[in-house]
């Protein structure tokens, strides 16, 4: 059974997409939506979209880039931004995640979002599902120039809020994120174990897994 230490914990830092957001939007939107839309106005078959793609996407994982709207539109000379509204009506909150952050506002935490989220993502999905009012801030790695993988990420992210990593609960569904916070010593970490509804669960290797938003604030 999960155990959460409140009492030690004061700053509560929480990921958007699949950690409060089920991710089926965002990988069927990149593995699915994307490439059809590319054939479709590139004038070439699916096949050949996913070959043109997959090196792109390979070479740019865990970069800033990879996570820029305004990147992705040049580089493959699509309105990407018009086409995440094509398949809008996917984004979906996860489980409880809305008693989860209302719990924890409720009892007096800080609560903060940090996404890699370009700001436009962000400003699409806030549009759909209401999260905003249960934060004190809503950070996206572009407004520092470091994605959340980089160890410049999270001193940018302590010189802006000044919180105590010792005391802070960080929730993300990315391993590689999760141990760039173990480095700069943020205490309690926990994975998601189904970023994604359609996938199923999955290992989380050396992290506990958030798998029920309402049992971790049993003990609030």
């Amino acid at each position: 059974m999960l155990s959460i230490a409140w009492p030690d914990i004061d700053t509560v830092l929480l990921d958007m997409d699949g950690t409060l957001l089920d991710l089926h939007y965002d990988n069927h939107f990149w593995l699915e939506h994307l490439p059809q839309r590319y054939a479709d106005l590139h004038g070439v078959s699916r096949a050949m979209a996913e070959l043109e793609l997959q090196p792109l996407f390979e070479n740019n994982a865990g970069k800033l880039c990879w996570y820029c709207l305004d990147f992705w539109t040049r580089e493959l000379q699509l309105p990407v931004r018009e086409l995440k509204l094509e398949t809008a009506h996917l984004i979906a909150l996860k489980p409880d995640a809305d008693t989860f952050l209302a719990a924890i506002r409720n009892a007096g935490k800080r609560v903060i979002l940090i996404t890699n989220a370009h700001r436009d993502s962000l400003s699409l999905k806030l549009e759909r599902v209401e999260l905003a009012p249960y934060f004190e801030r809503l950070i996206s790695s572009h407004d520092y120039g470091f994605a959340k993988e980089s160890p410049q990420f999270w001193n940018a992210l302590k010189s802006d809020i000044d919180f105590d990593p010792a005391r802070s609960l960080f929730i993300d569904d990315t391993l590689p994120i999760l141990r760039s916070a173990r480095d700069f010593g943020v205490a309690h970490l926990l994975a998601v174990r189904e970023p994604d509804s359609r996938k199923g669960p999955r290992d989380t290797a050396e992290f506990e897994a958030v798998e029920d938003y309402r049992a971790l604030i049993e003990t609030l």
